[in-house]
This record gives structure tokens, C-alpha cells and sequence, in this order.
């Protein structure tokens, strides 16, 4: 009756190994290939191809952890759900506090990019358009957002396979550029890591969306790692095409890295088809993110962390309906006003914070219950909390105030409801 009524029953499971891979593809190419290597390289110099490497370790120890706890716990909510059930109520509204604020800014951050893309005079007004359209079609049900994200996947890997393929050519190419030179320090490599980790966290729409995984304890192991190792190698290859072609320097100042690489390995016919890439790259990060934050929303809301009504599940599409509606509302109001370059960092750090409580929650599963070999949640904790502290400052110090604020909104919860 509650699920007929649009209460808040159960979500359907549809998702097997292939979709459930897209989706994980669909949030994380795009949003590091065509934002945040420009800032990486600002940070990290010609050390830029070892903070993409740090990033991908802290990301597999993150993966893995996440996929091992999704398989015990298969319901909406992610790390919201981990941190509850192994760490306790506060560890789990920490979490989930982090990940819906951090990646509520990432949604404007993809629609902006959409919005530079596709028509940089009016930036801000598509980029709303975006998150409209966007919410509209995740209301319709996941598998359809599953197919939308299966034809964007394809889109943007020809385009990336295009500039790589354009760049690699080219006389012009120098494997001396790949070189880490005097100008890479340890903390601008770090630094690059942290932000370059803002591309790789799409994984986790992945285990978000565990409510609605075909054999989750089979599924979600395989998705995940999948879709990382898949989004690696094409970060690689990118990361290599454009320094061999632009240098540490020029790609540290480019606005559109990929744009300026095909231009000049000399193929200018790409930029256009690059431009439109990026779009819909962008496009496709977008919606991964939006069923991310909604079905943590709504786990959220069951608990009555948020509001309860935004945990109302649609009786026809069987998805959190109240709560895409809610967060599609925040991310294009953040969008109307927002800046990418600023949205990137205050991300990484709340999705940082997220994942050390991931691999906090992963070292207290027993042998029994698939723990990975203890190593790796010690590596993804100290590495997620090294990552956050050496962000740019700015992030640091709003992510950090974001923090205690959710940490004080929790702290007058308990105290009007100590059973709540």
C-alpha cells in the first residue's frame, strides 16, 4: 500500500554487470578528462602522470572496499549505509552528509561544463536547462538512465580515441615532456591527486545504486573494479596523448586541454568534435551523479537524517522521485551561480571524507564476510585523508566547515531526538 501510494517501498532490481559497469563509466569519463587536468598540471608540474597514478591507487584501495561492503550491504545509500551499520549512526550521517553536499556541488560543476562547452555565452542558462532536462529523465526509471548513459559511453570514447589517436601521430609528439622535471614537488603531486580524484569517484554510483543491482554479492565486485580499470587505461592514454603534445606548461594554463592538444597536433577539424565530446561527456557525468545523491537522499530520508517525504518511491517507475526532484533543484540553483574550477576541489574533499569512512567500515568486516587483505582499506583511509588536507586551502577550509556543520545539525538532532 505504502509503495502505491508513492511511501516509501522498496526499489526494483534491474541493474546487471554490463549496465551497472556503464553507469560507474558514464559518472567518471568525462569529468577528469575534460575538467581537472588543467588544475592537476598547475599543481603537479611535469610530475602530472604520478598524481594520476596516486589518485588510481587510492582510488582501487576505495573500489575495493566499497565493492566488499556493497556485496554485504546492498541498499541505497553507499557509505551512508556502510558507516551506519559498521561504524555507528554518526559515522554513517557524516558520510552521507559529505556525499550529498560534496557531489550536490559536482552536479553544477558538470552542468557548467555543459553549459562552456556547448554554448560558452550562456553558460549558466544551459547549464540549468541541463540539470533540468537530466532529472526529468532519471524520474523516468533507472534502466532508462542506463541506456542514455550506455550511448553517451560510446560517444565520448570515440571522440577520446580520436585525439589520442591525433596526438600520438603527430611529428610534433616529444616523450621527454612525460618526464618529471625539478618543478615536480611532493605536495603539488599530491595536490593533483586530490583534485585528479574528482574524475575517478564515479565509481561509486555504482554502490549507491545497490537497491537496484541484479545478485548484488555477484554484481557489484565485478562492476566496480571493471569500470575502474576501464577508466584508467583511458585516463592514461589521454593523460599521455596531451602532455607529449602540449607540455606540462601549456596544459597547465589551457582552458580546453583536449581542444588545444588536437589543434595543435594539428587536426583543428577536431576541435569541434572534441567540443561536442566534452559536452556530452559532461552530460553523462551529470546523470550518474544525480542517481548517486538521490539514492543517497533517500536513504538519508528513511532514517529521517532529511526529511521523510523525500524518501517517497514513484509506484510506476519504482524511483526516489521527491528526492531527484529535491536534488535536481539544489544543483541547478548551485549552477545558476556557480564556478567549476571552485566546485572541483570543495568536491574532492567532502568525496574524500566519504571514502575514508569507506575503508574505516571495511577494515571491521570479518574474513567471513569477503573483507579485502587488510593493506588496502589501511592505504585507501591514509591516502583519502592525506589527499583532503592537501587540496588547495580554499577547499580545505570550506570542506572542512561543511563538516562541522553537518556535525552540529547531527549533534541538535540527537538532543531534540535522542532516539532519532
Amino acid at each position: 500500500m505504502a509503495g502505491a501510494a508513492g511511501g516509501t517501498a522498496g526499489l526494483r532490481r534491474r541493474l546487471g554487470v554490463f549496465d551497472a559497469t556503464v553507469i560507474g563509466l558514464g559518472s567518471m569519463i568525462g569529468a577528469g578528462v575534460f575538467v581537472a587536468l588543467a588544475p592537476a598540471a598547475r599543481a603537479a608540474g611535469s610530475g602530472l602522470l604520478i598524481g594520476l597514478a596516486v589518485a588510481a591507487v587510492v582510488a582501487y584501495c576505495n573500489a575495493t572496499s566499497s565493492a566488499r561492503l556493497a556485496a554485504r550491504h546492498p541498499a541505497s545509500g553507499g557509505t551512508y549505509v556502510y558507516g551506519r551499520e559498521r561504524l555507528g549512526p554518526f559515522w554513517g550521517y557524516l558520510a552521507g552528509w559529505s556525499f550529498v553536499v560534496g557531489k550536490t556541488a559536482s552536479c553544477a560543476a558538470m552542468a557548467l561544463t555543459v553549459g562552456a562547452y556547448a554554448w560558452p555565452g550562456q553558460t549558466h542558462a544551459v547549464a540549468v536547462g541541463a540539470v533540468v532536462a537530466l532529472t526529468a529523465v532519471s524520474c523516468l526509471g533507472v534502466q532508462k538512465s542506463a541506456w542514455l548513459t550506455r550511448a553517451v559511453v560510446a560517444v565520448v570514447l570515440a571522440v577520446l580515441a580520436a585525439v589520442v589517436t591525433a596526438c600520438l601521430t603527430d611529428g610534433g609528439v616529444q616523450a621527454s615532456r612525460l618526464a618529471p622535471g625539478p618543478d615536480a614537488t611532493v605536495g603539488g603531486v599530491l595536490q593533483a591527486a586530490g583534485l585528479l580524484f574528482f574524475a575517478f569517484a564515479g565509481y561509486a554510483r555504482i554502490a549507491t545504486l545497490g537497491e537496484e543491482v541484479r545478485d548484488p554479492a555477484r554484481t557489484i565486485p565485478r562492476a566496480v573494479p571493471l569500470a575502474l580499470g576501464i577508466t584508467l587505461i583511458v585516463y592514461a592514454a589521454v593523460g599521455v596523448a596531451v602532455l607529449s603534445v602540449l607540455g606540462p606548461a601549456r596544459l597547465a594554463d589551457a582552458a580546453a586541454p583536449l581542444a588545444d592538444a588536437a589543434r595543435a597536433a594539428g587536426a583543428p577539424g577536431l576541435v569541434p568534435v572534441v567540443r561536442v565530446g566534452a559536452a556530452v561527456a559532461a552530460l553523462g557525468s551529470l546523470l550518474a551523479l544525480l542517481l548517486g545523491v538521490s539514492r543517497t537522499t533517500l536513504a538519508m530520508a528513511r532514517d529521517r537524517h532529511l526529511p521523510h517525504s523525500l524518501a517517497a518511491v514513484h509506484p510506476r517507475f519504482a524511483v526516489p522521485h521527491r528526492a531527484e526532484l529535491a536534488v535536481g533543484a539544489i544543483a541547478a540553483l548551485v549552477a545558476a551561480t556557480g564556478d567549476v574550477r571552485g566546485a572541483i576541489g570543495f568536491s574532492s574533499f567532502g568525496v574524500l571524507l566519504y571514502y575514508a569512512i569507506a575503508n574505516a567500515a571495511a577494515l571491521t568486516l570479518a574474513p567471513a564476510e569477503g573483507r579485502p587483505v587488510r593493506a588496502v582499506p589501511v592505504l585507501g583511509l591514509a591516502g583519502c585523508l592525506v589527499l583532503a588536507l592537501t587540496l588547495p586551502v580554499p577547499s580545505v577550509l570550506s570542506g572542512a566547515a561543511v563538516a562541522l556543520i553537518g556535525t552540529a545539525v547531527y549533534g541538535l538532532r540527537r538532543g531534540r531526538t535522542p532516539r532519532g
